[in-house]
């Protein structure tokens, strides 16, 4: 079973509570959610693996510490995860960006894939899907089915906010994933959102309605 973790830095958990604020305007969610992702990003790759490499420093030889291992790609599900992925490149500037293109059908609150587009060597990344929200978890498996169709085998699943229903389900059908959130809340709504949450991350983030 892949592991649940709820990173709960200070510096995150403030920064969610702004989030969740309904007074809180577009630009500001914005940069925040950014801000969020680039500190969930940090904890999480605590553990890449090192190799040494020898350097010269302007005053003499050093051997230093570099990553090894695979390379990395981010992955948001369109269009709220758009709002993470800056944060990630800001922290991993020289990883790749595949996109993953969901809607959701408001009256059976199922997903539907629209657009896939991927590096040519996913196979050989570690690949960080984000997603603000991790609701009913239909969207979450639906992407995960796709990288793994075309060849992903290290796939991480980093959302801002889950609902227990959301977590339950992917780790049913994708146990080998790890989840990563800011929070765990209470549960979902009749209409799919999560409670409390932080409202529709899409429009929230684009200022739409």
């Amino acid at each position: 079973m892949g592991k649940f973790t709820i990173l709960n830095h200070p510096l995150i958990q403030h920064k969610l509570t702004i989030l969740r604020d309904k007074k809180t305007g577009t630009k500001d969610f914005r940069e925040v959610a950014n801000e969020i992702a680039e500190l969930m990003v940090y904890e999480i790759t605590r553990d890449l693996p090192l190799h040494d490499v020898k350097i010269q420093t302007p005053i003499g030889e050093a051997v230093g510490k570099e990553i090894a291992g695979k390379k990395l790609a981010v992955v948001p599900i369109l269009r709220a995860g758009l709002g993470m992925v800056d944060g990630v490149l800001r922290l991993i500037p020289a990883a790749k960006v595949g996109h993953i293109g969901m809607y959701r059908d408001e009256k059976t609150l199922e997903p539907h894939e629209y657009f896939v587009k991927l590096p040519s060597d996913v196979d050989q990344r570690d690949l960080f899907v984000v997603d603000p929200m991790l609701a009913t978890g239909g969207s979450a498996n639906m992407a995960i089915d796709a990288l793994e169709k075309r060849g992903a085998n290290s796939i991480r699943l980093v959302v801002l906010v889950a609902a227990p229903e959301g977590v339950k389900k992917v780790q049913e059908e994708h146990p080998e994933v790890d989840i990563y959130a800011a929070s765990l809340d209470d549960h979902l709504n009749k209409d799919g959102y999560i409670v409390p949450g932080l409202g529709d991350a899409g429009d929230r983030l684009f200022g739409t309605k």
